[in-house]
Parts: structure tokens; sequence; C-alpha cells
């Protein structure tokens, strides 16, 4: 249980801290409203549109007289991207001769800066050199990023990246195969598990280890696929396209409810911030049940019971709660949580039921953790009683799963309901001839003898009555541990055998009375002697 324990909280806060990230990152990325997009992500209804060059951006365009952001945008790329590709030198100039600068590249016009494309505080004529030094500098660095030489020294870099990469993959894997492994298993004292319980904890160890080392190196063969991409312009701008695709994807509305859009980073913060409630709750539920309830010394029962009351509380209240702060009226949910009522009824009527039978379970309490129970034909320790079902060690160390609702329509056996005092009835037999007495005295004996049977109440011996061909009598003995009654039983059987030995009580074989009706000598039929005088001619010959 102690490895077991050690493995859920470590796995609940892995995945708590990477859902939170998850969270994060979608947030981010929601928290601008999307609109109509092109191929490549661009708002085509917004005020401004990007001008980019290999993956970069260099200003953002605004809409002027008949001409949308958007076409202005496409057309000045168009023009730039050919002016990085020309192989001469490419000059960008101002020229202040019209009513509006306008910007040219050699002797080519490039575009004219309006109103709108200012910035707050700049004039038109500022904002126009700001847009010629960047353009200048863009395209400059687009003719160098195109040279033989450059694509060389990005080709070593990257191969050198590429290098160190392969060597770090190695060395994590050196370092949570080792050290990662003995930091985590310090946490836990092996000693205290049993060589079944050391088997399952390294195994849950190496899953956690592979876990989190994949997800290391996933995000550093991310990042090195990140970084070998931005080195070239051709790749950048693939890059950015496809950023521009998935970012276009995800912040599409996809679901309208209330008069509101939503998107999948939406939905997806929704369901993360959903799990990660339903993770904190189970996380203070058993830091409740472990750290708090348990020192105040009330039985394993009632600290499942109030565990499992805070946990589902926590859910309950904080999905209202999530589900407001996420902008939905729940009142316009009431036909959406009509139909799914019905459909629950219908269609999940057992998981329906067996979490009633849960609830009653748990408050009215007629079994608990650590009672020793009989449900149909398994016995065995209760270990949870959960919403749903119940878990039930048996005494061959097997988890039985019981759903919640069987224990309400068939007969239940708890030998520890109210008082753990459980007896025992131990069925046997003794020859004809046997001194009744000492047979009686004998098997007061082998009671008194086992220190798992109770002095109080006394053992009894009853005659139950003369058999076919023995003497029956019954040991009915108490015990305080109905968990061993297959051990207690099999130490008394032993014992008695001893001490009847020791005794010459005879313990009988079962005897059967043959009767033959006919004839002696017996008369055979005409055809079966024939026969039987054909069989020994034969043999004769």
């Amino acid at each position: 249980m102690l490895h077991r324990s050690f493995t859920r909280k470590a796995t609940y806060t892995l995945a708590f801290f990477i859902g939170f990230i998850i969270a994060v990152l979608l947030a981010i990325f929601s928290a601008h409203p999307a609109h109509s997009q092109d191929r490549f992500g661009m708002n085509l209804d917004s005020q401004t549109a990007p001008v980019i060059l290999d993956g970069r951006l260099i200003l953002k365009v605004s809409n002027a007289e008949g001409y949308p952001a958007q076409f202005r945008a496409n057309l000045i790329e168009s023009k730039i991207l050919e002016a990085a590709r020309s192989p001469i030198p490419i000059e960008v100039t101002l020229r202040t001769n019209d009513i509006l600068p306008t910007l040219w590249l050699n002797d080519g016009y490039l575009l004219t800066v309006t109103e709108r494309d200012t910035d707050a505080g700049n004039h038109v004529l500022e904002q126009a050199q700001i847009w010629q030094r960047q353009i200048q500098l863009a395209i400059n660095r687009g003719q160098r990023e195109r040279t033989s030489e450059f694509m060389r020294s990005a080709l070593l870099r990257s191969l050198t990246i590429l290098l160190l990469a392969i060597f770090i993959h190695w060395i994590l894997g050196k370092i949570w195969k080792y050290y990662f492994r003995s930091i985590l298993s310090s946490f836990l004292p092996q000693s205290q598990l049993s060589p079944e319980d050391q088997k399952k904890y390294h195994h849950s160890l190496e899953i956690f280890i592979n876990l989190t080392l994949g997800s290391v190196r996933f995000g550093l063969w991310l990042a090195i696929i990140i970084y070998i991409a931005n080195q070239f312009p051709i790749t950048r701008q693939w890059s950015y396209q496809i950023r521009g695709t998935l970012l276009a994807t995800l912040t599409s509305d996809i679901i309208n409810l209330d008069n509101k859009s939503y998107s999948i980073p939406d939905l997806l913060v929704l369901l993360l911030l959903l799990w990660a409630l339903v993770l904190g709750a189970k996380l203070l539920a058993d830091v409740l049940r472990s750290r708090i309830l348990e020192a105040t010394g009330i039985g394993r029962g009632a600290q499942e019971v109030i565990a499992v009351i805070v946990k589902y509380s926590l859910i309950s209240i904080g999905t209202i709660v999530l589900l407001q702060v996420w902008g939905l009226n729940l009142s316009s949910l009431t036909i959406l949580a009509s139909a799914f009522g019905v459909g629950i009824g219908f269609g999940f009527q057992d998981i329906a039921k067996n979490f009633g039978s849960g609830l009653v379970l748990l408050f009215e309490r007629p079994i608990q953790i650590g009672d020793f129970i009989e449900v149909g034909e398994y016995q065995g320790t209760v270990e949870r009683v959960g919403a749903r079902s119940t878990v039930i060690k048996t005494l061959d160390r097997v988890s039985i799963i019981v759903p919640n609702s069987r224990f309400l329509e068939s007969e239940l056996i708890n030998w520890d309901h109210d008082n753990s005092l459980s007896g025992l009835r131990l069925p046997l037999r003794v020859a004809y001839g046997s001194d009744v007495e000492l047979v009686r005295k004998s098997l007061l004996d082998v009671a008194q003898a086992n220190s798992d049977v109770l002095t109080i109440p006394s053992p009894q011996v009853l005659f139950k009555g003369f058999g076919d061909s023995s003497l029956n009598f019954e040991l009915r003995v108490w015990t305080r541990y109905p968990n061993r009654q297959v051990i207690i039983k099999s130490d008394l059987y032993y014992q008695i055998d001893a001490f009847f030995r020791q005794r010459h009580i005879e313990i009988p074989f079962p005897q059967r009375d043959l009767h033959i009706r006919g004839q002696v000598p017996l008369e055979l039929s005409p055809e079966l002697e024939a026969f039987i005088k054909k069989i020994l001619g034969t043999k004769n010959q």
C-alpha cells in the first residue's frame, strides 16, 4: 500500500503540473478572440494585417481608401520577398513630395503611409521613417540569409545542435535511470515492503520514470526542431505558416452557448480545469483521511465516509463555480440537464444504481473498512468503499471489485458488524463403541490449547446423533479473528487428529451392507452358460 500511495501521489503531481502548464498556454492562446482567417491565420476582417518576411514580422498596415489591410499586406509582402531574393543591393527610400510619404525599393513603388498606419503618438512622417529602417533591415537580412556562406554556417550550427541534442538525450537517460531513480527510492524504505510489494513498487516506479523521461525528451526534441527550422528562411516560413494554421484552427469558434462562442482552447481549458479540480479534490480527501482524520482516532469506516463526502462535495461545488467563472449560464442548461438525466436513467441505470447504493453504504455503514464479509461466493476484508464499487481483499490476497448494488440486493454476511466475535463449527464423526466422554474431553482440550479460540464464551461439544456408520459430534468455538477462520479450523483439525491418535479414538470409514438376491449356487441363464462354454472351448483349442 505504501508504494501504491507514493506512486499515485507522484503521478497526480506530475499530471497536475503538466495540466496546469497546458491550461496556461491554452489560456494565452484563447485570450485573443478569433476572427475569420485565411489559410495562414491572418485576420481577414481585422483593421490591421501583418507584413511577414521569412516568418518574421516586419510591420502592420491598416485599411486604406478602397484597399483592405490584408490586401495591402499581401502586396507589400510579395514586393519585399522579391527584393530579398534579388542578388543586387536594394535600398529603401522615403519620398515626401506627395501629400503622404511613400516608400520605394530602388525605383519601384512599395507603399504609402497613411494616418491609419501610425502608432499612438507618431506623426505620419515619423512612422514612415520607422518603417523605412525596419524594411531595410529585413531586406538586408533576407538577402544575407540566402547566400551560400550563410547556408553553410546555418547547416553547421544545425548539425552541431543536433549532435548536442543526441548527447543530451543520452545523458538524460542516464540521469533519469540512475540518479532520479535513487532519489525517488529514498522517499520509501523498501525494507517495509514484502517481496511481492517490492516487485509491484519497482514496476510502478519504472512506469513513472519512463513517463517523465519521455516528456522531457519530447520537450527537448521539440525545441531542437523549432531551433533548426528557424535557421533557414524557407523552413522558418513553413514553421510560421504551420503555427498560423494551427492557431487559426484552434481559435475558431466551434460551439455557441448562451449567445457566446467557444473555441477548442476554451473547451480544453475548461476540461483541464475540471480535471485539475478532480485531482485536487482527491488529493485533499487523501490528505484529510491520512493526516487529519487518522490523528483523531476515529474508525477507518468513518474516515472513508468523511473523505468521500468531502471529495464529491468539492467536485460538485467546484464544478458549478468553474462553469460560472468560465462564463456559462447554468440556467441555460436546464433542458440539456433534463435530457442528460433521462439518458442516465435509461442508458446508465446500472451506474446510477451502483452510485446510489454506494451512498447508502456510506451513510448506513452496513460494511466498513476492515470488516471481514462474505457476499455470494466471495470472502474477504473490505479494503475500500467507493461511490460505485467496493474492493474486497480475499484470503488469497486477490482484490475483488464488487458493484455496490450487490450488497443491497442479496444477503450479506458481515462477521465484524457491531462485534467481531464469531463462532466456528467443526463437524466430525467417531466410530461406534468409542467413549463419548473421552471424545468430549479431547475436543475441549483441543479447543483450549488453541490461542485463537476464546475461553469466554467457552467451547462446546454437541452430540449431534447416531449416523449410519458413526457417532456424529460438533465442536463449537468462538474467535475474534473471523478473517483467519480457515487457518483456525485447519489448526483445530490437525490437533484433533493428533489427540484422537494418542487416545485411540477411531474415525470410521463409510460402511455399506450389500444384499444379493437369488439362489446359491447361482443359476445361469442358458444363453450365458452357452457363451461361457464357447469361450472356454476356444481357449482349450
